[in-house]
């Protein structure tokens, strides 16, 4: 069994991931900002605290948890932060926030964690499609989507860097899928993905995609957006 670290497990996608690796028997840390609903789970194999990306002092909490484990088999960057609002309405503070989490908060995640990581540990990293050079682009997701195609580059460029001792480093974009995220950025449009269909691909991916790929793009979407 596998020691599994996922972040934005409240709702949606990461929701569905901490009970399907509980359920396989892996033990999981879930980290959000808001615990409650991982808690009420009440799964002896689940560990959880509140953990805001977007706080650096919140990283201690997951470096004392980690002496608890030897070695970190999975780390899944799934948490995220929207703003859908006009360029020009966007204040920096806003674009700043933005980042903290989807970017820069990835990076120290990654740099917290890694260390316990070995030749065979997977950082999967859950970008957009809306980062992905030449797809389809939306009106007032400037902060979010480019933030989503910073991290597409620096998987790759970790992955350069540790591809001697490991671990893998693989980002999959993430077309529509049906989130409370993708009612607040596409009100009113039904994708063709659950949550649930979505979490299971990634769980699969994170246990196993490693073997085959390193440093690698997956688009994982079959619509617009």
């Amino acid at each position: 069994m596998a020691n599994i670290i996922i972040t934005g497990t409240s709702r949606g996608i990461g929701f569905e991931l901490v009970k399907l690796f509980a359920k396989e028997g892996h033990q999981v840390l879930a980290l959000s900002r808001n615990v409650q609903p991982v808690q009420r789970l009440d799964l002896s194999n689940v560990h959880c605290f509140s953990f805001d990306l977007g706080n650096p002092n919140d990283f201690k909490k997951v470096e004392a948890f980690l002496e608890q484990w030897n070695v970190v088999d999975v780390l899944i960057n799934n948490a995220g932060s929207l703003l859908n609002k006009p360029f020009a309405e966007t204040t920096i503070e806003e674009f700043e926030r933005v980042y903290k989490v989807n970017v820069f908060g990835v990076a120290e995640m990654i740099r917290t964690v890694r260390h316990k990581m070995g030749k065979e540990g997977h950082v999967v990293t859950v970008s957009s499609m809306g980062g992905v050079q030449g797809s389809m682009k939306f009106p007032g997701l400037s902060a979010y989507s480019s933030s989503k195609g910073a991290v597409i580059t620096l998987t790759e460029l970790l992955a350069e860097e540790y591809k001697e001792t490991g671990p893998s480093f693989n980002v999959l974009a993430l077309g529509a899928v049906q989130t409370e995220m993708l009612e607040e950025a596409f009100p009113g449009y039904q994708a063709l993905v659950t949550a649930l269909e979505m979490a299971t691909y990634i769980k699969d991916f994170a246990l196993t995609g490693h073997k085959l790929y390193n440093g690698k793009l997956l688009q994982v979407s079959n619509s617009t957006p």
